[in-house]
């Protein structure tokens, strides 16, 4: 540490000034609010490289939520109906949530039971993939449900 053979205590702001120019290093301002400033001896580029790798360390250990969407008509038939289920296992598989969604256009809203069976349908196919974060409801011209990957052991 820089300061190790400065003892600690309240100087006066030339005295650390000057004492930072005898050690060759950055007094540093922590926390300017505080009666009196509070000041640090220190190398300040060292400093902020730490503070970046700090950062840096967060933030790959945070992990970015991928949503894929796979979206159905209300009269999907067998063999698309397989292709997509195909792809949504995939997706599941790689971590990501899924977003299945019928969608009606003009009078195909009158459907919408078929769109549910279909939905309920594809949770029920990938029941060992991912569990279902919620139910099909139905906004607007859109029903659609979450789907969510099961951690991986």
């Amino acid at each position: 540490m820089v300061g190790d053979n400065v003892e600690p205590g309240i100087y006066k702001i030339t005295e650390a000034l000057r004492l930072a120019q005898e050690l060759e290093v950055d007094l540093v301002e922590i926390s300017p609010n505080a009666e009196p400033p509070v000041c640090k001896l220190m190398d300040y580029g060292k400093f902020l490289y730490q503070q970046k790798k700090r950062e840096k360390e967060l933030k790959a250990k945070s992990s970015q939520i991928v949503v894929k969407e796979i979206r159905f008509g209300p009269q999907t038939d067998e063999h698309d109906y397989e292709f997509k289920k195909k792809n949504a296992v995939k997706f599941l598989s790689e971590g990501a949530k899924l977003k299945a969604f019928v969608f009606f256009k003009g009078r195909s809203i009158i459907y919408k039971e078929q769109g549910q069976i279909l939905l309920l349908r594809l949770a029920q196919d990938l029941e060992e993939y991912g569990k279902v974060e919620s139910m099909p409801v139905l906004e607007g011209k859109r029903m659609i449900m979450f789907i969510a990957p099961k951690k991986k052991k």
